[in-house]
């Protein structure tokens, strides 16, 4: 499915929340109703929206090691992080132990960029891992390489990672249906939103969830209701998507490059809310917001909760009334 060619309606103004470190990529909301988020000096921060006209509480419960980037909260309250360096963790943010190690490598190899996770019911996780041929520190030139290495892994609970999709481009947020019918997972590199089935007559196989995206989809999550959420990090850039069909040589050496000048991101931010068949429910933007590089989104109580790569802040602002879907 192919979201409409229009403009997105306007972003409600966003008010930012100083957390005291860079990067919070990805956020989720506990059973408490506190933001998890992971910086990048290792930390996974916990933070307590203020009431109007207070202050947020910020406060440390671990640390991995690593670059921590997508979370999920399972159905115990223990904390899943995909670190890019480490690997699958497992935290419980009541305890003062280390990380637990769920999975480092697959078949053999490193799991050199592990990027983002979702938790069945029953205890098995779907993540997925953005590169095999590049780590977080040059993602910039997987995008414009357009290598085509990512993957969709599961982990069931007792046993050993398996690779369920191959040859993604950039795989980035995972997210289950409500109904865990099928496990959708952002290609980033071509601004899709991959379905693998996983019960009924089409399981094993997949499709895409909703397509021809105005830009470059990053985390998911899922509301209480079951939108489907995702940030869209950049918009589209015809330059590259140009490049991208030019020979391997010329993109390998433009992905060098790009790493080596790192243009810094645009102001701006864009989200999308989408149903479980695909269909656009919100399409919303704000062209000089004060943030940069939205990664991820998740709604809570009426309101939507951003994060970023880039900023020292996480981003709340109010959540519009849904448009009817596209059909």
């Amino acid at each position: 499915m192919r979201p409409p060619k229009r403009a997105a309606s306007p972003l409600p103004p966003l008010g930012l929340l100083g957390i005291g470190a860079r990067g919070p990529e990805d956020v989720v909301v506990d059973g408490g109703g506190r933001v998890l988020t992971g910086t990048d000096d290792g930390r996974i921060l916990r933070i307590t929206l203020p009431a109007p006209g207070g202050a947020a509480r910020v406060e440390e419960i671990a640390r991995t090691g690593g670059r921590p980037l997508g979370l999920d909260v399972m159905a115990d309250g223990r904390l899943l992080v995909c670190d890019a360096e480490r690997g699958l963790l497992r935290i419980a943010p009541e305890s003062a132990g280390p990380p637990e190690v769920l999975a480092a490598s697959v078949a053999g190899r490193p799991l050199r960029f592990c990027s983002n996770a979702a938790a069945a019911a029953d205890g098995t996780v779907y993540f997925s891992v953005s590169s095999r041929r590049y780590g977080l520190a040059h993602w910039q030139a997987d995008i414009v390489e357009h290598s085509g290495t990512g993957q969709l892994l599961r982990l069931r609970p007792g046993g050993t990672p398996e690779v369920l999709l191959d040859g993604l481009h950039f795989a980035n947020g995972v997210v289950l249906s409500a109904d865990e019918s099928y496990v959708a997972v952002a290609e980033t590199g071509a601004y899709r939103l991959t379905r693998l089935w996983l019960t009924g007559p089409r399981a094993g196989r997949h499709d895409t969830l909703v397509g021809d995206l105005p830009g470059f989809p990053d985390n998911l999550s899922r509301s209480a209701a079951g939108t489907i959420w995702t940030a869209l990090a950049a918009p589209r850039q015809p330059p590259l998507e140009w490049l991208h069909r030019t020979p391997a040589g010329v993109r390998r050496r433009a992905g060098a490059a790009a790493t080596r000048l790192r243009p810094p991101p645009l102001r701006g931010v864009r989200v999308l809310g989408i149903d479980s068949a695909g269909r656009v429910l919100h399409d919303l933007g704000r062209g000089r917001a004060r943030f940069r590089m939205a990664t991820s989104v998740c709604e809570h109580r009426g309101r939507l909760i951003l994060g970023s790569l880039v900023e020292r802040a996480i981003a709340v602002c109010d959540l519009p009334s849904p448009a009817p879907p596209t059909p």
